[in-house]
């Protein structure tokens, strides 16, 4: 009934239950009472000025029958599409997901993947250094467990995690991602300088404090202007690398076209590097593409 009432004014498209994110793997977000504002506490149902620590789990489900349980519930409440998001550490969820998937039907519209090299300054440092896999391990495991029942076609696939330049995220489309999530460098194009301030509510810039005289610093008029001329120049050098290839998007270019120098000193295509099929990547994924491009 809370989401429901929630959605109620609000232009909802999608809904995303996260598993954990790059930024803070394993950990669930602390919210400091101190930037817990009356604006904050409305939209969120909590008290004004508390201390809010979200779980590092879901109580609603425990493995993998539950998990797809509780997003059919919310698809069918909804009527939208419900999808995950997680950063990648045991890889045998993932081929248990995909494996009942195959079998019953049901699960995630979409799943986003979120690399290790996701940034926040308000994770411990060993989190943000040391715990889950990066972006290109993570996501060609989570691709390689949904292909290997056919299902690679059969769900959106988002990948994040310093993806906010045009070769990675060419790269990253190479590899099988449909979307591109950026966080970082939009929050650099409104102003953020890294200051790892985001915790203490002192963001010298504006923007990750709810203070009034350092908000302030973050003019939308201004700011906005900045972060669509990034999004226009991702956009640009994507699509000038996917046309110089033979192609009118970057998702549609060819990942034998897309070449990682190995170890061994040779060249190998993105999928032969992170061990992936090449039949993976054939008329079926491009048929998907070519009709979500033309909707």
């Amino acid at each position: 009934d809370f989401l429901l009432e929630s959605m109620k004014d609000s232009p909802v498209r999608a809904i995303e239950i996260k598993l954990s994110q790059g930024a803070k793997p394993g950990l669930g977000g602390l919210l400091p009472g101190a930037k817990v504002t009356n604006e904050i506490a409305e939209a969120r149902g909590v008290p004004v000025g508390i201390t809010v620590a979200s779980p590092s789990s879901h109580k609603e489900f425990h493995d993998v029958e539950t998990l797809v349980d509780f997003v059919e519930s919310i698809a069918e409440a909804t009527g939208l599409p419900v999808g995950i998001k997680s950063a990648i550490g045991q890889i045998d969820f993932w081929s248990d997901l995909a494996a009942h998937m195959a079998v019953h039907n049901r699960g995630p519209d979409f799943i986003a993947v979120d690399g290790g090299e996701g940034g926040t300054g308000a994770a411990p440092q060993v989190f943000a250094d040391h715990v889950s896999l990066p972006f290109r391990e993570g996501f060609s495991a989570v691709f390689s467990a949904f292909a290997k029942v056919g299902l690679q076609d059969d769900i959106v696939f988002i990948g994040a995690g310093r993806l906010g330049f045009a070769s990675d995220a060419i790269v990253a489309m190479g590899l099988g991602v449909d979307m591109i999530s950026v966080a970082r460098e939009a929050m650099l194009a409104v102003g953020c300088i890294q200051a790892q301030k985001c915790h203490t509510g002192h963001c010298p810039t504006g923007v990750a404090t709810q203070q009034r005289w350092l908000v302030r610093g973050l003019d939308p008029a201004d700011k906005s202007v900045r972060l669509a001329n990034y999004i226009d120049a991702l956009n640009h050098e994507m699509v000038k690398v996917a046309t110089a290839t033979g192609v009118t998007h970057p998702a549609l270019i060819d990942p034998a076209n897309i070449e990682i120098r190995n170890g061994d000193g040779h060249l190998h295509s993105v999928t032969e590097h992170y061990g992936l099929r090449a039949e993976w990547f054939g008329d079926a994924r491009r048929s998907k593409l070519e009709a979500a491009l033309a909707g």
